[in-house]
Parts: structure tokens; C-alpha cells; sequence
């Protein structure tokens, strides 16, 4: 790594400073690369910084896969993040404190999984049918479970006690549409009107014992388990938002079914639903209808109200998230060609709850971003900062901002 000049630290994040640049206001994306790792985003008056070193790409985690584990003892938090170059592709920490870069595994030619047990101190990925676990701070690695060959499955979540990793089997028939048809807009519809068989299940992380959970003819997607209750399993009947009621819960105990939300007029949609940190909500993206009226919405668990905000055409995004303590939420914006066509939607945005509104706050101008990349926000452990990728700089890299206005 690279020896800066200093490093000062604040709000739990270590900030590289060189001088003159490091204050200096420039336009996001305006250099490729950036003259410096820090800058002031010209058009929002934030504080930007590239958390990953330049050389190869390196993308942060899907916005509801948690890549945080808390710092231990001085040392900084720890986030964990995917690293690709011309040796493949392996799993890398940064201190958040530090901003240190460190190898967490070999590299291989295909991983995926992205699951961080904060408890276990672990984190658990997949190459092939074989699931394997790497310990944060020994780098030992564990095998976990190898699939059999006639369940060749993904996993893509961890329940809230570590002990079940969840996700969703698809057919062979189903994986040879993917293969023929690589690109989302040539897959997606195909595999929906198929109605292929998709089956849930759970491994545990110790010992691997595989549990098939559930059958469907729908397509059944983005697993995720609660937060805080290790037997709710979240799923969606993924295809066209329009044509299906998408989210559902499962309990991997009694097995029974729910829907979350049921469509309440035509053409109504919602998706890239998401827990709440304390489990009691789930919170998704709702159109009334489609690419008219935008609001998050969160669907209760207990007593199945829903408490809508609504926000404009500009704001809405791709993903949202929401703070450590629930009080604001976050999204990585849109592109022209996305179901919004906002004409100007490419920002990191924040939004604070106004009565049944959000009112927003641009953070990051991202005009000079490729959507084809889709940003991910997270919040940072103390809600200070918002985590996400992005790649005006010409490669894939990790970036974040200071939700706190720079000192003018």
C-alpha cells in the first residue's frame, strides 16, 4: 500500500489528506482518475472519499448484505468487499479506522455468497458447489457444505443466530436460460414465463446439513433472512413487478407462508424489499402505479400496517436503505432509462422522513457514473457516513461520503 502524507480521523472513518486537494471542490467524476483519494462533491458540498486503492476492481456488497464487523478492541471496524483483477477475484477488508487493505481470501476464478457473520467473526462464500467460511481476524478457512449434484444450489443469506445459511435451488432447465440468454433483458422474462420449479432451503454452518424448505412454479428470489428472528426466511416471486404479488416470509420451522403485500390496483409495484435492523418492518420500493407515483413503503410484521413516504420522480432510486437507528433512509438514485426516466436522478441521496414525505438531500453528484453498476448504499456502522461502488473513475471502486455538510 501506499504511504500518505497523514491521516486524521472522523465519525469512525480514517480521511487521507494531500494537501490542498484533499479540501479542494471538484466535480465527482470530472478526472479519471480523481487528482486525489478525498474531495469536496462541487455540486452537493459533501466530502467524498475512494476507500479502495486504485489498481483492479472492487466492489462493496448488495445494499442488504451487511459487510460490517465491529472494530475489535482500538482497532477500526472492519467492512468487507470483493476484489477482481487478472488473478480473479477474492474477498478483501478494509479498516475502517486505518483505511488498511487486506486479503481475506485466495483468489478464484467465480466466488459469490457475500455473507458476514458478525458474530462468528466469519464470513461465508461460494465457489462452485462448494460453500466455504473464513474467519475475519485467523484467516482460517473452513469447509462448509459441498452441494450434491442434483442440488446445485446458491446461497445469499445467514440467519439472525449464525447457525442456517438460506437461499433458493433453480433447475438445470432454468440455468441453461441464464447461460443462453446472459443479459438481464434477454433472461428475465423468459425465465419468469417458464414457471421452472425454484426450491428454498437452509444448510447449517456447522456440519451442513442441507433442509429443503419450499417448491414453487414461481420464481422465487432474493432470499433474506431476519435480522433478529433466525426462523423468518424473506423471498419474492421475482419476474415482471407488474404480474406478481413479490414478497413473502416463510418460517423455516412450521414452514407456513405469508404475503407481505398485496397488490391493491393495476399495474401497482413494488420490490427490492428489505428488513429493517430491528425485524419489525419490511421496507420496499412501491410505484402507484408503475413510473406515476413514488413511495418506500413498510409493511409491520405483527399487525400488517403500512406506513408510506412518498418522493419525486428525480429521487427515486434503484435501492434504498435505511440508518442503524431507523431514523433516515438512503438511496443510490436512477438513470433516464430506468422505470422512473428521471431526467435527473443520478445522486446519492438521503431522506429524512416530513409527515408522509421524504425530504431529500443530495450527496453525491454520480452524472459521470455508469448505472450499469448499480451504487448499493450502505450506511456506515455510525450512521455517519454512506458506503457505496461506483465507477466514474474508470474502474469499479468503493467510495464514501460524509452525510455531515464539509466546513465551508
Amino acid at each position: 500500500m501506499k504511504t500518505h502524507p497523514f491521516i486524521t480521523v472522523l465519525s469512525g472513518l480514517a480521511l487521507l489528506s494531500t494537501g490542498a486537494l484533499a479540501q479542494a471542490k471538484l466535480v465527482t467524476g470530472a478526472q479519471t482518475p480523481m487528482p486525489a483519494a478525498e474531495w469536496i462533491d462541487q455540486d452537493t458540498g459533501h466530502r467524498v472519499m475512494r476507500l479502495t486503492p486504485l489498481g483492479g476492481n472492487n466492489n462493496s456488497f448488495y445494499f442488504h448484505n451487511k459487510p460490517f464487523l465491529a472494530a475489535k478492541g482500538s482497532d477500526g471496524d472492519q467492512m468487507v468487499f470483493y476484489h477482481s483483477d487478472a488473478q480473479g477475484k477474492q474477498l478483501r477488508t478494509i479498516n475502517l479506522k486505518t483505511r488498511a487493505v487486506q486479503p481475506l481470501t485466495r483468489y478464484f476464478q467465480k466466488m459469490s455468497g457475500e455473507i458476514v457473520a458478525p458474530k462468528r467473526r466469519e464470513v461465508f462464500y461460494q465457489t462452485g458447489d462448494s460453500v466455504y467460511a473464513t474467519h475475519v481476524d485467523t484467516r482460517k478457512t473452513r469447509l462448509v457444505f459441498v452441494f450434491p449434484q442434483d442440488f446445485r444450489a446458491s446461497i445469499t443469506t445467514l440467519n439472525a443466530d449464525e447457525t442456517q445459511l438460506g437461499g433458493a435451488w433453480a433447475s438445470d432447465a432454468e440455468k441453461e436460460i441464464s447461460r443462453q440468454y446472459p443479459e438481464k433483458k434477454d433472461y428475465f422474462r423468459r425465465i419468469y414465463e417458464s414457471k421452472l420449479p425454484r426450491t428454498l432451503f437452509t444448510v447449517s454452518t456447522e456440519g451442513g446439513q442441507l433442509s429443503k424448505l419450499f417448491t414453487d412454479t414461481a420464481w422465487l428470489n432474493h432470499v433474506q433472512f431476519s435480522p433478529t428472528d433466525p426462523k423468518l426466511l424473506m423471498f419474492c416471486h421475482e419476474g415482471p413487478w407488474e404480474l406478481v404479488d413479490r414478497i413473502w416470509t416463510i418460517d423455516t420451522k412450521t414452514k407456513a407462508v405469508k404475503l407481505v403485500h398485496k397488490r391493491t390496483m393495476d399495474r401497482e409495484i413494488f420490490g427490492h424489499e428489505w428488513f429493517a435492523p430491528d425485524g419489525k418492518t419490511i421496507w420496499f420500493d412501491h410505484q402507484l402505479p408503475r413510473g406515476a407515483t413514488f413511495f418506500v413503503t413498510g409493511t409491520n410484521l405483527k399487525t400488517g400496517k403500512e406506513k408510506k413516504y412518498e418522493l419525486t420522480r428525480d429521487e427515486w432510486s434503484v435501492h434504498y436503505t435505511i440508518s442503524p437507528d431507523q431514523k433516515t433512509f438512503a438511496g443510490d438514485g436512477g438513470y433516464p432509462s430506468s422505470v422512473a426516466h428521471s431526467p435527473n436522478g443520478q445522486w446519492i441521496y438521503l431522506f429524512r422522513p416530513d409527515g408522509d414525505k421524504f425530504k431529500a438531500e443530495k450527496l453525491v453528484n454520480l452524472a459521470k457514473h455508469n448505472y450499469h453498476l448499480e451504487p448499493n448504499v450502505h450506511f456506515s456502522p455510525d450512521g455517519k457516513w454512506l458506503i457505496f461502488r461506483a465507477n466514474f473513475e474508470g474502474e469499479n471502486q468503493v467510495y464514501a461520503v460524509e452525510i455531515a455538510k464539509a466546513a465551508s
